[in-house]
């Protein structure tokens, strides 16, 4: 198992809270945004400031984390492909496991879930990764009656309303076109 760097935003020091059930912490932090936090269109920008609100108790098997995590999201709307900015708001509870000799490997083989203790350290990176993702909407739109862009063109039809184009004419009855105005 690879071990925690205690200095990392998302590594938190349960030391504190011992192995005694029912004591708790709450804590406020405010740390830069991991990489690629995010799907392609729309994420939160590498190094904007994540607002975690934690709440850590010691319970039987570990330590349960409770988090109201707040980002800034940037992107582009699926439709039209304007920029778009928003917020997210997010809750989520994980447990972290006491490591208590067990290896991150035999702990996998029984269940994916399971999150694990480094000695009175844990990361919450893959939560806050885990609950942010889950929350963004899949086609992020900057309005609900975005028209998109014109097939045809590219051009944005919020722009222009009326942009319409003539329906195009077949090529294999493009020679009959003067014929129907009386031209020969």
């Amino acid at each position: 198992m690879k071990r925690l760097d205690p200095r990392a935003p998302l590594v938190l020091d349960t030391h504190d809270l011992g192995r005694r059930p029912g004591s708790q912490r709450e804590l406020s932090r405010t740390v830069p945004a991991p990489a690629d936090l995010g799907i392609e269109v729309l994420g939160v920008p590498e190094g904007a400031p994540v607002e975690l609100d934690l709440r850590l108790e010691a319970v039987m098997e570990g330590v349960l984390v409770t988090a109201d995590v707040g980002a800034p999201l940037e992107g582009e709307c699926v439709r039209c492909l304007e920029p778009l900015t928003d917020d997210v708001e997010v809750t989520f509870q994980e447990l972290y496991l006491y490591d208590d000799g067990r290896d991150a490997a035999s702990v996998e083989e029984d269940d994916e879930q399971v999150s694990l203790l480094d000695g009175d350290l844990l990361d919450l990176e893959a939560a806050v990764r885990d609950a942010i993702v889950l929350a963004l909407p899949l086609q992020p739109l900057c309005s609900e009656d975005c028209p998109g862009l014109c097939v045809e063109c590219g051009a944005r039809l919020a722009d222009d309303p009326e942009h319409h184009h003539d329906a195009p004419i077949d090529p294999r009855w493009s020679g009959l076109v003067g014929l129907a105005d009386g031209e020969e």
